[in-house]
């Protein structure tokens, strides 16, 4: 069975909803580098996640470098969308069953910050349909 990183991992190359949602706890809580408050659950965590692959990922993303414990990961990403440079941080926290119960994504500068909430905005929508 792969470590909940190495699961990510699996998830942001292949873009697999079912393989996200299995590794995601029911309660998860998702921080948005854009939302002011905490989005609780695995259904709208899913939703969020789903939108950052399609946004995000694009064939510039690439992991810099990570940082893991038994139970955390800070991995640090880079990626380009309409010629803007976007450097971000996703914080990821599993649980002793390998599930993730909290992420939390950081973002900068502050052009790759608003970009992405335009991006996403239009994202989530179409994913919401």
């Amino acid at each position: 069975m792969p470590s909940p990183l190495q699961a990510w991992h699996h998830v942001v190359q292949s873009r697999d909803t079912a393989a996200l949602n299995a590794l995601l706890h029911d309660d998860v809580v998702f921080h948005s580098p854009v939302v002011h408050t905490p989005q609780r659950g695995k259904a709208i965590t899913s939703l969020y996640l789903q939108g950052a692959m399609h946004v995000l990922n694009t064939p510039a993303f690439h992991y810099l470098r990570e940082v893991a414990g038994p139970n955390d990961a800070v991995l640090e990403f880079q990626t380009e969308i309409d010629g803007i440079q976007i450097n971000g941080v996703d914080l990821i926290h599993w649980d002793d069953q390998g599930l993730i119960t909290d992420f939390k994504v950081m973002l900068r500068p502050l052009k790759a910050v608003n970009l992405v909430h335009q991006k996403m905005g239009e994202m989530l929508q179409k994913l919401a349909r």
